[in-house]
């Protein structure tokens, strides 16, 4: 069994109080024994008044929040799975990044967001994350403590070919960081979690962010881990902020797989017809 814990954040708009508050988290994730802290998406800074952002939003070699947070978890040895941050790409464009961070505090995989996040809801709200946002084009997976994890971002969930291909890796567990609106949250958060881990037949670990932030938005929480039968092993609830913890078999991932050999079943599909 491996130890996880989830870092539920209501992330703010002051980058240096959301570094401090990853930095206790992995303090105490490190204290109760687990040996991977998971954050949601964004937890660096969550402002969607972009001129406001701007002045933080810096290439990933100059980020202060992953200068503290590579310092805690080199401190207390364990590793990170920071959701995302917001950093500065080429062009004047910036990326939604997944950073995976060993227990030396070194970066050992990055993921940039695919898929952007570009709608209207019915209740008013209107998102445009490619006006801002540069997508990726790499499907991202790395050895860990808990096997192969797969990397992913919150709009991505709603692509399987993304999580065909991170199929096509064997990932045992797949990181889905979000903040997911509440209305998406309430119709499809748990949903889709569970089918995504279904069909990977593989853990997924959903952190997030909840409640409401100082830039004005509302987010679902729900915090989720979900086991490769699609059994919700930890929801965290939509209320408040705090840390998580579950534990990981690598025997309940070849029970499924034993039982259930979908990956092994797959045919690649080529052909198509109109009738």
């Amino acid at each position: 069994m491996t130890r996880i814990a989830l870092f539920q954040m209501t992330t703010g708009i002051d980058p240096d109080a959301n570094a401090a508050a990853i930095c206790d988290a992995v303090a105490e994730a490190a204290g109760e024994g687990a040996q991977m802290l998971f954050t949601p998406e964004m937890a660096g800074l969550l402002d969607r008044d972009r001129k406001r952002a701007t002045p933080h939003i810096l290439p990933e070699s100059e980020n202060p929040v992953l200068d503290h947070v590579s310092a805690a978890a080199r401190q207390h040895g364990i590793w990170v799975a920071l959701g995302s941050l917001a950093v500065a790409g080429e062009g004047g464009r910036w990326a939604n990044r997944s950073l995976l961070l060993a227990p030396d505090g070194t970066v050992a995989a990055r993921y940039d967001k695919i898929h952007m996040f570009d709608v209207d809801l019915a209740t008013g709200e209107s998102w445009r994350e490619s006006n801002a946002y540069e997508p990726g084009d790499e499907v991202v997976a790395a050895q860990t403590p808990i096997g192969t994890l797969g990397l992913a971002i919150c709009y991505d969930m709603r692509f399987p070919a993304l999580f065909s291909a991170l199929g096509d890796k064997a990932c045992d567990a797949i990181a889905i960081p979000a903040a997911f609106t509440v209305p998406t949250g309430k119709a499809h958060w748990h949903l889709l979690l569970r089918a995504r881990a279904v069909e990977a037949s593989a853990y997924v670990i959903a952190t997030a962010q909840v409640g409401e932030h100082a830039d004005g938005r509302s987010t679902y929480g729900h915090s989720l881990v979900v086991d490769p039968w699609g059994e919700v092993v930890l929801d965290m609830g939509g209320d408040r902020p705090g840390i998580g913890y579950a534990e990981l078999s690598v025997e309940r991932i070849a029970e499924v797989r034993r039982q259930l050999p979908s990956l092994a079943n797959r045919r690649k599909i080529s052909k198509s017809a109109m009738i």
